[in-house]
């Protein structure tokens, strides 16, 4: 009995470290080495400082700026989930009563911070950004267009536009190029 209990104290020890300490650090490594940026958290720095992360959605309210979807946890990164409202949700329902345009300009996502918005969402809102910061909707759609990211490996997911780099690429526009803030 005693030479059982020595046995599985020793595998459990192994394990242990092997579970705990070994394979987490070889994920850590290989994180590190091959995808630096991502297992760092995709910050986004402006002047030294970091802003933002690319892979977590906030609030912009100003009509000079893209708005993200709407959030079920108020852009809390701490409380991601969705809002569990259901097809036959009265909140919901009220919610989405005479929306137009896509549904995620109405709708959250299930984390509640998607960054991305649909490029049909994007387009609703070029005229607003545009007439607000006096530029040419022509201007903005194709700023649109340049941060339109495809479908992964051409096959997976939908076209999408990252809100906060879309945005940080309309205030470099408007700083490069003099135009009216």
């Amino acid at each position: 009995m005693r030479e059982h209990i020595t046995t599985a104290i020793r595998t459990t020890f192994v394990l242990l470290v092997i579970v705990c300490g070994v394979y987490p650090a070889i994920v850590w490594a290989v994180g590190q080495v091959a995808f630096r940026e991502q297992a760092n958290g995709s910050l986004v720095r402006r002047d030294g400082r970091v802003i933002g992360s690319a892979l977590i959605a906030q609030p912009f309210t100003s009509d000079r700026y893209f708005h993200p979807r709407p959030s079920a946890v108020d852009f809390n990164a701490q409380a991601s989930g969705g809002s569990n409202l259901g097809p036959t949700s009265k909140k919901l329902c009220d919610r989405i009563a005479g929306a137009r345009g896509p549904v995620d300009a109405y709708t959250t996502s299930a984390s509640g911070l998607d960054p991305h918005i649909s490029p049909e969402n994007a387009e609703l809102q070029i005229s607003r950004v545009a007439r607000a910061r006096g530029l040419d909707e022509a201007r903005v759609r194709a700023l649109v267009g340049r941060h339109t990211e495809g479908r992964f490996i051409g096959v997976y997911g939908e076209p999408r536009v990252n809100v906060l780099l879309l945005n940080l690429a309309l205030d470099d526009m408007m700083t490069r190029h003099g135009a009216p803030r």
